[in-house]
């Protein structure tokens, strides 16, 4: 703890940089404008969401808080929504609304992470503006544009934030900057279309869901890793089907080679359950999965909350 930073990409706009991006802890944004502050995702849990907002009102000289936009449903960008100012009105997909009003873990998280994570004094707050395909918002002359790919990827409520004028992307779990993806609840598939679609807004400057900033000359080689990985997923499930064995015994067998030293490689054991309940035309037994990657670790998957 206390790595995290913040820093201004361009004037006005920040990103909470929280190495080192592995589970629960993420990357997030700010805004700023002439009519206050837009936030773009919160934290995990209340201590790191009160470190950013404290961070966030030094940067900003503490202009106030107007909106927050969540990118997805996933709890490291979701807790910390009830920490922000109540006439904040939070924006974000309207499946994830649905999603964070059904979550248990935020109520307690179950032990397949070390340290379980102590979320402090959170409570669901879901967006109150929701949208389907996208939604643009103004900060004073300050034009932000929220887009949905159309389709699932890393779940079915994916939104990123462009600022076109500046040319800033902050992609939330779309791209995973140096360490393992995730799309147990999204679809290799569709995880793969929206690299292209990342790539076709030609951005200056990327804030990933995890890991480092990224800008025009490194976004190539960050798309063309997560490529080979979801291709690799897609072809290691594929002759695990073949040969019967289940999404655990699929990644036993499995040779990460060159994604061996990503972090959070267990995922492999979550993603391939997607493989696999996607080409049974199923749902993912979300439980089942996460022990089935307790198993593969040999233990609990490490937490830094």
């Amino acid at each position: 703890m206390g790595q995290e930073r913040i820093t201004e990409i361009v004037p006005g706009v920040h990103a909470w940089v929280q190495p080192d991006g592995t589970w629960w802890v993420n990357n997030a944004g700010v805004v700023t404008g002439d009519e206050g502050t837009v936030v773009i995702d919160t934290c995990a849990t209340e201590q790191r969401t009160r470190r950013f907002l404290n961070a966030v009102a030094a940067a900003t000289g503490d202009a106030p808080i107007r909106a927050a936009v969540n990118t997805h449903q996933h709890g490291d960008h979701t807790y910390g929504n009830c920490l922000l100012p109540r006439q904040a009105v939070i924006i974000g997909h309207e499946n994830v609304r649905e999603a964070v009003l059904a979550d248990s873990i935020i109520d307690r998280c179950p032990p397949f992470w070390s340290p379980v994570p102590d979320w402090g004094g959170v409570s669901r707050r879901p967006p109150s503006l929701v949208f389907r395909s996208e939604l643009t918002i103004y900060d004073g002359g300050r034009r932000i544009d929220l887009r949905h790919p159309g389709y699932r990827a890393h779940t079915d409520g994916d939104v990123v934030v462009w600022l076109p004028d500046e040319r800033v992307l902050f992609t939330g779990d779309l791209l995973f900057h140096g360490l393992t993806p995730l799309v147990l609840m999204g679809s290799v598939e569709g995880a793969l279309r929206a690299l292209d679609w990342v790539a076709d807004f030609e951005p200056a400057h990327v804030v990933p869901g995890h890991g480092p900033l990224a800008d025009a000359a490194t976004l190539p080689g960050i798309l063309a890793d997560h490529e080979r990985y979801y291709r690799f997923l897609l072809d290691v499930g594929r002759k695990g089907l073949e040969d019967g064995l289940s999404p655990l015994e699929t990644a036993r067998r499995a040779d990460l080679g060159a994604f061996e030293g990503w972090a959070d490689a267990e995922r492999l054991v979550l993603n391939l359950h997607r493989v696999y309940a996607d080409a049974a035309g199923a749902d993912v037994d979300i439980m089942a999965a996460l022990r089935d990657a307790v198993r593969w670790n040999g233990g609990p998957m490490p937490t830094r909350v």
